[in-house]
């Protein structure tokens, strides 16, 4: 399977493609360059931010939950209005936001890291309700946090590591247990970076610098990909009407001059036919 450009907006970091289901509408965030993107049809939007945004989750028809550097905000669509309703790490300025999902009770699993990627900077959160919780700490990268379809599984990854967790989650969607190492790329240095589950529970992975969207089984076996033409894709997500179309976002990053040359789409949005359909995104329950 192999991705064409979906649209054709450079992001220096593209993160957090989400598919809002009710709106059938694509928004993907540019983190560093402080906006929300947005595609319904041919119609373009984009929202700039004063500060780094990088996830969010539907609300309803016309709200988002958006995770950024300071706190989780209440966007309104049709206005573009924002009310941040809860603090995210907003007393710690060396830290921002990072990939992030609902989950499949409602909340809102988000990770933080440093500006400059340091070691153990960053952890990951869960807002619900109202309430924010850290639940994994020590974290460099925070990348792959999704779900799988029966509610049972969470994964997340720590991109440096190269290792991918499978977590168990209760009936209210909290941990239980501990994580368990469901794939381990550290031993031929791919870098995990954002994640989906289809309806099947398969694992879509963006690998970044490799060019490609990963898959695996519920046990971790490899099964196919989705190659792309940037090489540093950043995260997937299922849409379309029957939810079969993968979009796909990307990052110009720290490419130069001469690599930009050979990868004019690098940053761009991207969209396959994945061959299998995707799993609708949870509502959040604010």
């Amino acid at each position: 399977m192999i991705a064409q450009i979906h649209d054709t907006r450079a992001c220096a970091l593209g993160e957090g493609a989400l598919w809002h289901p009710t709106r059938k509408q694509l928004f993907w965030f540019d983190i560093t360059g402080r906006q929300l993107h947005s595609r319904q049809g041919a119609e373009q939007m984009s929202w700039a931010w004063d500060e780094a945004v990088s996830a969010a989750g539907w609300v309803d028809d016309d709200t988002l939950l958006v995770a950024g550097e300071t706190g989780f905000w209440k966007f309104d669509i049709p206005t573009g209005t924002r009310i941040r309703i809860c603090p995210l790490e907003a007393d710690t300025p060396g830290t921002r936001s990072n990939d992030g999902r609902a989950d499949p009770v409602g909340g809102f699993w988000i990770g933080t890291m440093g500006w400059q990627a340091e070691p153990g900077a960053g952890a990951i959160y869960r807002y619900f309700r109202g309430e924010v919780r850290k639940l994994f700490q020590d974290i460099t990268i925070p990348n792959a946090i999704c779900f799988s379809p029966d509610g049972m599984w969470a994964y997340f990854a720590d991109t440096p590591t190269g290792i991918i967790w499978k977590q168990h989650i209760d009936r209210a969607g909290w941990p239980s247990g501990k994580p368990e190492v469901l794939i381990d790329y550290s031993g031929v240095g791919i870098n995990p970076d954002g994640a989906v589950c289809d309806a099947e529970g398969n694992l879509w992975i963006a690998q970044w610098g490799v060019w490609r969207v990963a898959c695996h089984a519920p046990d971790g076996q490899f099964l196919g990909a989705v190659t792309c033409g940037a090489s540093q894709v950043t995260c997937p997500a299922f849409g379309g009407d029957d939810l079969r179309q993968m979009f796909i976002t990307s990052a110009i990053g720290d490419l130069g001059p001469d690599a930009l040359r050979h990868q004019p789409g690098a940053g761009q949005t991207w969209i396959a036919d994945a061959g299998i359909a995707g799993q609708a995104e949870r509502k959040v329950v604010l």
